[in-house]
């Protein structure tokens, strides 16, 4: 975080905040205020994490994450809460309980209420009122319920025509004058802050959230939303992914949603909540001349006036609780797709597959330079097979390629089956080159292919081309691949263009962030994109490191990073420890211990009177030291440790090992899927209510969270995560709609879809019944089928 967008605030008000989070994060104060400094002066928060751990006492980046938005949120309240007792002050309306109540507020939405009788407006039917002077007709009949509305109402009737610089007065009876005085009582009772409060926990405690088609729109969408179109449930408890799919459906017109306390609670008289309008105000309907007008005014209240307001209100809550929910499962899902194992530096052969317009083919080295590129037409409707075939095993042995990668996308079982032939021959030709096939995900491979980096990158070479580059490499290493494409764009999310689009780039910019400084950068190598991720650097030194690069050649250390324009020392601070140079000047630099740190690495061989060379990576060695002997002002035992951890086991990479699915010969199309195969699968998309896994027939199949495991799954990612090689037993084939069921329960019975369920009690409902949460299109939204009733069936079956 700059200086210059900290928000000015109060001592009081800093450590007020501070002391919150530290509550809330179940930490100390200190250590929180030492992350806020560090923040506040531009550290990232992997820096933080790894190399100012005394400062903190071992926050992790996770903790850190999670500061820095509540930092972010509790500021923006701090500078509201500034802004609403000034704007008070300006009416000269501040009282000292006022005060107190605003600067005791702890959410914003407190705040707001406090501040709505106070906000400016524009004139209201109750202001209007006002202005005609029925203030004291609605006081006199709230006061005093004994009096006669009409007889009251009969004293301020008023007809005065406008005149210059005065509105005119319009009451010209009893009933005008009494419906002013409600319109008054209203707007009062519905900006009471306190009883607002009360009615809102009422509301998010016992309401219930009803969903219904608008008429005419019972075909729309392809009925992706019927499932909705008579749907209610308890508003605290609707998961994300069904939120987002009625919001959705909201914003195209199809489906309208209320909130309420559910039909019979709806038909009571009085209205409960109209009735907690009159008890917080003392009105009481006990045949006295005003009090059914006063109870009246109650209900008028509350359906025209407090319902809409909260209802809007707390489902807006809803909201944006079930897009933070989906945010945070898209970055989870990034988090392990970036992680996944890279296939190292290896020659790879990248086809990206297609029908009419043939296989795109691009070759790259070891380093990822691309060295060649092809069109083949193995498939219809030229079938060109076995020129196809000629011209790939010759760019395999030309080349010395190891692994051929193949998008998923359309024909590509058709392309792998293709891939295993060019297997076979160049093993026959030569046996001493080993070759590999393996699908890969192709998500945003075509964004990458149209960016002004690949433009950059390879301007002579077609869009269509591009990609297959992207393919090759993204199974070399798929964090320096990756990093090239907007987050969004990977494919990876749940609803991910429904929620906030600035809190979404913001939490996997960090994710992101996080990874790519997790693993390191090889200044010598890495791309402007990548280079770019690395703490404390930007687009623009990035790239301004990559010109150096190629104009001066090689960095040989560390410290000549600092020769590159426009990045300084404090710069160098934040990126140098995630920056590796290998076979450097110094061997350290090849490792994540930060040049900073570099005296202590000294003080520790001449303790063991050895050369850098003779300890790096010998573990037995370092075990003669004692970690405590080395610490001091600056460096305490968690650096100490973390230093000797990283001397035995330089530059590790905390990615997991290369490891590849083999999908069933002869299943490449759901009209080859049989209830009860076993078969093996990548898990591609994790969401609320299961894992989708590509199982090599073009669609993926979902394993509901029930299905996951022999055990109650109350979050997905506790099971799988995208990239894990699964094995996974169908359950159910849908063709015509395109839809499988997969469980990874092995023992779970597969059910023909042609035959009675035997635990639905019945025959098998083959209509698509489930949430549009649970539909997919060419958008690849979670779509299920009948995951959810089968898990109904094996909970009846268990009891």
């Amino acid at each position: 975080m700059s200086s210059s967008t900290i928000p000015t605030i109060s001592p009081a008000a800093q450590q007020r905040i501070v002391d919150l989070i530290a509550k809330e994060l179940g930490v100390t104060a200190p250590q929180i205020a030492a992350a806020v400094t560090l923040l506040d002066g531009g550290a990232t928060v992997p820096f933080i994490a790894r190399y100012r751990k005394e400062a903190t006492s071992n926050l992790d980046d996770t903790h850190l994450r999670s500061l820095e938005e509540r930092l972010l949120y509790l500021r923006e309240l701090e500078e509201r809460r500034q802004t609403i007792l000034a704007s008070i002050e300006e009416q000269g309306k501040l009282t000292d309980e006022l005060r107190r109540a605003v600067e005791q507020a702890a959410t914003k939405q407190a705040v707001e209420d406090i501040y709505l009788p106070y906000k400016p407006k524009r004139r209201t039917k109750a202001q209007i009122a006002r202005e005609a002077g029925l203030e004291p007709l609605a006081n006199a009949l709230l006061a005093d319920p004994t009096l006669d509305p009409d007889q009251e109402a009969a004293k301020y009737v008023k007809v005065v025509p406008a005149a210059e610089g005065v509105d005119a007065i319009n009451v010209p009876d009893a009933k005008t004058a009494l419906e002013g005085a409600r319109d008054i009582l209203v707007e009062r009772f519905a900006e009471t802050a306190e009883l607002l409060a009360t009615l809102r926990a009422k509301l998010w405690n016992e309401g219930i959230v009803t969903s219904t088609v608008m008429p005419g729109q019972e075909t729309a969408e392809e009925e992706k939303f019927r499932d909705y179109y008579a749907y209610s449930e308890t508003i605290r408890t609707i998961p994300s992914h069904r939120a987002l799919a009625m919001f959705r459906g909201r914003t195209l017109g199809v489906l309208k949603l209320d909130l309420g306390l559910g039909e019979s609670l709806e038909a009571v008289v009085p209205h409960p909540c109209a009735a907690m309008i009159a008890a917080h105000f003392g009105i009481e309907h006990r045949g006295r001349r005003a009090d059914k007008w006063l109870t009246d005014v109650c209900y008028w209240a509350w359906r025209v006036k407090v319902h809409l307001h909260l209802s809007t209100e707390l489902l807006l809550q809803v909201r944006e609780a079930a897009e933070a929910e989906a945010i945070k499962i898209f970055g989870r899902n990034l988090h392990e797709l970036l992680l996944a194992a890279p296939a190292g530096p290896k020659a790879v052969l990248g086809l990206d597959p297609g029908l009419r317009t043939g296989c795109k083919v691009a070759v790259v080295d070891a380093t990822g330079k691309l060295l060649d590129t092809a069109t083949i037409y193995p498939h219809q409707p030229r079938n060109d097979w076995q020129g196809a075939l000629a011209t790939i095993v010759q760019l395999v042995l030309r080349h010395g390629v190891e692994l051929i990668s193949i998008g998923n996308g359309t024909a590509s079982r058709e392309t792998d089956k293709f891939a295993a032939e060019v297997v076979k021959l160049v093993g026959e030709q030569k046996p001493e080159q080993k070759l590999a096939k393996i699908v890969v995900s192709e998500a945003g491979a075509s964004v990458y292919s149209a960016s002004a980096f690949a433009a950059a990158e390879f301007p002579a070479l077609d869009v269509s081309l591009r990609g297959a580059v992207s393919i090759a490499r993204r199974l070399q290493d798929p964090l320096a691949e990756l990093v090239k494409i907007d987050p969004k764009s990977i494919g990876v999310g749940q609803y991910q263009h429904d929620v906030n689009q600035r809190a979404l780039a913001r939490s996997l910019d960090a994710t992101v962030e996080d990874c790519v400084n997790a693993v390191g950068v090889d200044v010598n190598t890495a791309s402007a994109p990548l280079l770019a991720r690395v703490s404390g650097l930007n687009r623009v030194l990035a790239q301004n490191i990559v010109e150096y690069r190629d104009t001066h050649g090689r960095f040989q250390n560390r410290h000549m990073i600092l020769n590159v324009p426009r990045l300084g020392e404090k710069t160098f601070e934040q990126a140098a420890g995630f920056l590796r140079i290998n076979d450097g000047d110094n061997p350290l630099d090849r490792s994540a211990v930060h040049p900073e740190a570099y005296p202590v690495v000294e003080r520790m061989l001449a303790r063991l009177k050895k050369g850098i060379a003779e300890v790096m990576g010998k573990p037995a060695v370092l075990k003669e030291l004692s970690p405590a002997e080395f610490t001091d002002e600056t460096f305490g035992l968690p650096t100490v440790r973390d230093i000797l951890t990283e001397l035995e086991k330089p530059g590790r990479d905390p990615r997991p090992e290369f490891k590849t699915a083999t999908f069933r010969d002869g299943v490449e199309s759901l009209a080859d899927l049989q209830p009860g195969m076993v078969l093996e699968g990548v898990v591609t998309n994790v969401a609320a209510f299961g894992a989708f896994v590509d199982i090599g027939v073009h669609q993926d199949g979902l394993v509901h969270v029930s299905a996951l495991a022999n055990k109650f799954v109350k979050d997905p990612h506790e099971v799988v995560k995208p990239g894990q090689i699964v094995k996974v037993k169908v359950l159910a084939v849908d063709v015509p709609r395109q839809r499988i069921s997969l469980t990874m329960r092995m023992e779970d019975a597969a059910t023909p879809a042609s035959q009675p369920d035997p635990r639905a009690g019945g025959p098998r409902d083959t209509r698509d019944r489930r949430p549009a949460d649970q539909q997919r299109g060419g958008s690849r939204e979670p779509q299920p089928i009948g995951a959810f009733a089968l898990a109904l069936a094996r909970a009846k079956e268990k009891k």
